[in-house]
């Protein structure tokens, strides 16, 4: 066996079936979940339709590159999104389907590690544990950057010494984050990619809940938007990662993309090419209408705004809770331990949340995750609301 998997943490879902094991919440209380990010919101007809429509082409191999017509009309989204100049993208070259950005964040550090030069591979804390388990079994050393409500619950790019970025050869960034909702602003990105220049790493960001932001003027920057700001139009060391399964409530369609690097594509796609992951043709169509259209997208956000407007007023009086600049994630501080927390509130209410420990890593004494938990607003909207409630009644019991 691969040693490296008895290196691997359990997953966060694992450690709260632990926690849960043996409560026994009220029998008269319907069960409301806010701890998995999955989409419950239905998928838009027209992806099912294409889906249908195209069943037929299950009896045909797929190309690991993907169908011409996906890449371009990714790349046209992608010069109309974060406005790029045009022809700036390739799609031939700079795009490349993948099988929904968690698998392809996790082969990305595979392909691109040089595991011979004692590599570090650096990651917000609390993160998605993709990128953990993607570094150690790429033979890398995960290092953490905390993200707290002292930074904005950003990583501090700046406080990572000289020595450190020299091992660096990947650096995971999210935005918007998971679980926290931070954005990372032009500026930032653009330090990132200077710092990218002067010490020879790659970034990959994970822009997967970006279409999911509440202030219609003012959608979150994307790292190829801030290269192209600096006239960076070849997207060197910069690669994005984009998903349909929160934007278009796709999940099971498993289709999203990886842009950027030309050079670093390339060599991806080799990687993939024998990794056997090529998306199905009637997916790759079902894509194609997703990615074409904004209409699904805009209601998407009217829904998530809604069920974010509705639960903040019903918790901010009992909880120290930020509403968040995108995403679909609140990040409340809890009046007990996190994990105490979830497990009382789903003995005594039947709803279960996601301790931020379970998210996160300590560091030097500082475990950014502790004293939090993450709620997805994915249940329908009068769902939402009555888990806020019960939040709120436990909350004012203890």
């Amino acid at each position: 066996m691969n040693p490296d998997l008895d290196r691997l943490q359990p997953y966060p879902f694992e450690r709260l079936a632990e926690l849960k094991a043996g409560a026994r919440p009220p029998a008269g209380l319907a069960h409301i979940a806010l701890s998995i990010g999955e989409p419950k919101h239905p998928t838009p007809a027209l992806v099912l339709e294409a889906l249908g429509a195209h069943r037929g082409e299950a009896a045909v191999y797929p190309t690991t590159r993907g169908l011409p017509a996906l890449r371009a009309v990714i790349a046209d989204w992608l010069t109309e999104r974060y406005r790029l100049p045009r022809g700036s993208i390739d799609p031939a070259h700079q795009v490349l389907p993948v099988n929904g950005t968690r698998e392809a964040l996790f082969a990305f550090a595979q392909a691109v590690v040089d595991r011979g030069r004692d590599p570090l591979v650096l990651m917000p804390n609390p993160f998605y544990q993709i990128y953990e388990g993607a570094a150690l079994l790429a033979g890398a050393e995960p290092r953490y950057l905390p993200c707290t409500a002292e930074n904005g619950f950003l990583p501090d790019v700046d406080a990572v010494d000289d020595a450190t970025w020299r091992r660096c050869q990947l650096l995971y960034l999210c935005s918007p984050g998971n679980p926290t909702g931070a954005v990372l602003d032009i500026p930032v990105l653009q330090r990132v990619i200077a710092l990218a220049d002067e010490h020879d790493f790659v970034i990959a960001a994970d822009e997967c809940y970006a279409e999911l932001y509440f202030d219609e003027s003012a959608p979150p920057p994307g790292l190829l938007q801030a290269a192209a700001a600096m006239g960076r139009s070849d997207y060197r060391r910069c690669v994005v990662f984009h998903s349909l399964s929160k934007r278009s409530n796709a999940p099971g369609l498993r289709s999203g993309f990886v842009a950027g690097d030309a050079e670093v594509i390339g060599a991806f796609l080799r990687y993939r090419t024998y990794h056997g992951c090529a998306m199905p043709p009637h997916h790759q169509h079902a894509s194609i209408a997703a990615w074409g259209d904004e209409d699904h997208v805009r209601a998407n956000r009217a829904q998530y705004r809604a069920k974010l407007d509705a639960v903040l007023e019903i918790l901010a009086p009992v909880l120290a809770v930020d509403r968040p600049r995108a995403g679909f994630y609140l990040w409340p501080e809890t009046p007990i331990a996190d994990t105490d927390f979830a497990r009382a509130l789903f003995a005594a209410e039947h709803v279960t949340v996601l301790p931020g420990r379970f998210l996160s890593r300590e560091v030097g004494g500082l475990d950014p995750g502790a004293g939090r938990v993450r709620m997805a607003l994915v249940p329908p909207l009068e769902s939402c609301t009555e888990a806020a409630r019960r939040i709120r009644r436990f909350v004012e019991s203890l």
